[in-house]
């Protein structure tokens, strides 16, 4: 059985240069990296990469927290829309695999609280790897979904390589009931 290496901290010599290496990283990824795996790579303690991270978004950089770690934003594809859709809990699953089985990144669930005005959750689900991963998160933790608070009612906005894939995604919703329109 073949051990697997485990990088060797990098222990950047001050917090410009840690910031410029984290900066490195989130740019090489990817994947969201966790703060945990950044800062055993950085031979950091999390608390200080969650400090970097503050530092670097107070500096403009955009850096996405998502419940999978952090991720760096890249130029917007050229292809996006937002859709609103209607379901239950129990069939987010299904929504998520759905949309993605066709192309199609849900970048984030978006709804309108009477008091707080819009709520966004940041998603970046692209994979059924990814579902399956925000789905153990949403069991593990017990944590209620966001479309809850509008008993089901929720936009998200899709990302795709072309608007056919956009327009396959709205029918594909459509099929199944979700679409609101």
């Amino acid at each position: 059985m073949a051990l697997r290496k485990q990088p060797i901290a990098e222990r950047p010599a001050g917090p410009e240069a840690r910031r410029a290496r984290l900066l490195e990283l989130l740019q090489a990824a990817d994947r969201p990296l966790t703060g945990t795996e950044l800062a055993r790579r950085l031979g950091a303690s999390r608390q200080l990469i969650v400090q970097d991270i503050a530092v670097l978004r107070a500096a403009g950089v955009e850096i996405l927290a998502t419940p999978r770690g952090y991720l760096l934003l890249r130029a917007h594809p050229a292809h996006r829309t937002l859709v609103a859709v209607r379901h239950t809990p129990e069939q987010t699953e299904d929504e998520l695999t759905l949309l993605v089985d066709l192309g199609v990144k849900v970048v984030d669930v978006i709804v309108e609280h009477p008091i707080y005005g819009e709520l966004r959750g940041s998603l970046h689900v692209a994979s059924r790897e990814d579902v399956r991963q925000f789905m153990e998160a949403v069991r593990r933790t017990g944590a209620r979904l966001l479309s809850e608070l509008t008993e089901g009612l929720h936009l998200h906005t899709l990302e795709a390589r072309s608007p056919e894939l956009l327009a396959r995604a709205r029918e594909a919703l459509r099929q199944r009931g979700y679409l609101v329109e």
